[in-house]
């Protein structure tokens, strides 16, 4: 195991009737900018009550509203210049991970005198941030508890990830009610984006990290027993709480401190998302299987650590290399039958390969250090093998 440093400043509040806890923001001073996407957080009567909380509690509002499923950064510059122009004191996120990963670099632009783009290309350049504070409405990303944002550029195809402590939520408000709306499409899709993220954490190089790893299984075997229940019970308490809280633990550097390794099927899909603007969750599910496939048989050497996780997760039996096939197996049956998702790239509307040889070459280059590395060619074959 390596020596690590483990620090997650934000604070969860957790449960039902949790939002009360807005009135905390005031300590950060007196202006918010309130950052959402589409009009779901009206119709649910979510957006009226939090208004409501925060200007009893002496708040001026300021709002970014249509924040887009991928966030452009174009909704970032505008609230950028929302906080500039309002003289904001702190950035408040109602919404999933696309909403609160776009008010997390507004936070950061809001402190930065270039171009927020500037911090996307680079996190090292985020020297300050407003305070961040997020109300969770989709359990996926991860973002309300982690340093991470993912930010689009469309007009060049272009879709990366930045980090930064400072940009940690302040709080969340995690209240499993608020994704009881939440479609069948979107439920499928942020199961699959929470068993990626710890699929990218699971499958590392680092020796002697056994409780990391088993912590990883224990949150695949959440996801695998409740994403179904919530998918087909959609107000089932226990299901929506285990998987908000899975979601959040999947990606807040518990399961990976001290066993750290590049994530590999993330870059592919943030490729196929900045090309084609498709549901990253969906994007996971048909590349997961296939990355799984492609490694096991490019390197040999993996069949054991692959074989463990259909041992410890799905209970199978065997030696490894058939407990290691099976495994893959189980995933892409749990992904396409049970969770019912799109199974190839066709079936999310890319009808073509054109750009799979400048995709895979930027995916090359996002990661590097990764579990069995990947050059250009193998990623290719990847993206063709979903297609």
């Amino acid at each position: 195991m390596n020596n690590f440093k483990y620090s997650i400043p934000t604070t969860i509040y957790f449960g039902k009737d949790q939002l009360g806890h807005l009135s905390e923001l005031k300590e950060s001073g007196s202006r918010v900018l309130l950052v959402y996407g589409g009009g779901s957080i009206k119709k649910s009567g979510l957006y009226d009550q939090t208004v409501k909380i925060l200007e009893e509690s002496g708040l001026s509002v300021t709002e970014l509203s249509g924040v887009e499923p991928n966030p452009r950064i174009e909704s970032v510059r505008e609230g950028v210049k929302l906080c500039r122009e309002n003289q904001i004191d702190m950035v408040l996120a109602v919404g999933g991970g696309s909403v609160i990963d776009c008010a997390k670099v507004v936070a950061a632009g809001a402190c930065y005198e270039g171009d927020a783009w500037d911090l996307v290309l680079d996190g090292s350049k985020i020297k300050a941030a407003l305070p961040v504070y997020s109300v969770l409405t989709l359990s996926a990303t991860g973002s309300e508890m982690d340093a991470f944002a993912v930010i689009s550029d469309m007009t060049k195809n272009e879709k990366w990830g930045t980090a930064s402590p400072l940009v940690k939520p302040v709080m969340s408000i995690l209240d499993p009610t608020y994704t009881y709306s939440v479609s069948r499409k979107q439920t499928a899709a942020g199961t699959a984006d929470m068993m990626s993220h710890t699929f990218e954490n699971y499958f590392t190089n680092v020796k002697g990290a056994a409780l990391q790893g088993h912590l990883c299984e224990a949150v695949l075997k959440t996801c695998i027993q409740y994403g179904p229940i919530a998918l087909n019970d959609p107000e089932n308490y226990e299901a929506r709480a285990n998987l908000m809280w899975a979601g959040s633990l999947a990606i807040n550097g518990l399961l990976n401190g001290g066993a750290e390794v590049a994530w590999c099927v993330h870059p592919m899909e943030h490729e196929l998302s900045a090309f084609y603007d498709i549901t990253h969750g969906e994007g996971l599910a048909i590349l997961t299987p296939v990355w799984m496939r492609f490694v096991l048989k490019k390197d040999p050497s993996k069949t054991a650590q692959m074989a463990a996780y259909g041992r410890n997760v799905w209970g199978i039996e065997g030696d490894d290399e058939t407990a290691a096939k099976e495994a893959i197996d189980k995933t892409a049956e749990f992904f396409f039958k049970t969770m019912g998702m799109p199974e190839n790239l066709r079936a999310v509307g890319i009808t073509e390969k054109t750009h799979f040889q400048e995709m895979a070459a930027k995916a090359e280059a996002g990661s590097k250090g990764s579990f069995v590395p990947l050059t250009k060619e193998d990623i290719v074959a990847i993206f063709d093998a979903a297609f």
